[in-house]
């Protein structure tokens, strides 16, 4: 147990909010809305890895947002042979923004992790995920006031892990590095971002696939009270 942490940073998707699960529910309603007959599953099983791909370049500056929201959908259909006029996946990556906030799925043990660190420690989000997305989720998911302060890429103009952002959150949260701790899902992104400036780190492996490093790591966020 640590007695020196007073902030803890969190990422935002793939780490309190069940980006997978919210994004799957996110194309069946769209899908069904304009009446694109495909199989859900086999586009998700497509979709995922590629999307993975497009934030990692978006993450090292190679692609735009626009064409992030593009490619991703592009590609995927591609990869299952359906033909989908470019218009209609312009309007998908439109309206798959707009609806993917209806969905407020948290992973298991969000809230009851947040009520446990709250009264110790001030919570602050660092996000590489689009700004007036990343608002909508944490007000429509009930975590927003959890957070003292929430860190976006677009408003520092780079990515985690560069380390520019990280300062920029210490900077608004006013704390010491030595004081500070991240947790997210990317071992690129969150943890050796962080490790980069001197942060202390725990990696949320959810999908518990990555046990070959020697950071913290935790499978569930519970688990979390083993370290804070």
């Amino acid at each position: 147990m640590s007695y020196t942490i007073k902030h803890v940073f969190f990422d935002l998707d793939h780490t309190l909010w069940d980006f997978d699960k919210n994004s799957g529910l996110t194309f069946d309603k769209i899908f069904k809305i304009n009446n694109i007959n495909t199989n859900l599953d086999d586009f998700l099983e497509v979709y995922e890895p590629i999307n993975l791909n497009y934030w990692k370049l978006y993450r090292e500056e190679k692609v735009t947002k626009s064409a992030l929201r593009y490619g991703r959908l592009k590609e995927a259909f591609d990869a299952i042979n359906i033909a989908i006029e470019d218009d209609m996946i312009n309007h998908l990556s439109e309206e798959y923004i707009e609806h993917l906030t209806s969905f407020n799925h948290l992973f298991e043990g969000t809230f009851e992790i947040l009520d446990y660190l709250k009264d110790k420690y001030h919570l602050h989000i660092i996000t590489n995920g689009f700004e007036e997305a990343q608002e909508r989720k944490m007000r429509s998911s009930n975590i927003r006031n959890y957070f003292k302060t929430i860190t976006n890429s677009e408003m520092v103009g780079v990515k985690k892990p560069n380390p520019k952002i990280f300062n920029h959150a210490l900077h608004i949260a006013n704390a010491k590095t030595s004081e500070s701790i991240m947790i997210g899902d990317s071992v690129e992104a969150d943890i050796e971002g962080a490790h980069k400036i001197g942060m202390d780190t725990i990696h949320f492996d959810y999908k518990d696939v990555h046990n070959d490093h020697n950071y913290k790591r935790i499978t569930n966020l519970r688990a979390i009270v083993n370290h804070l």
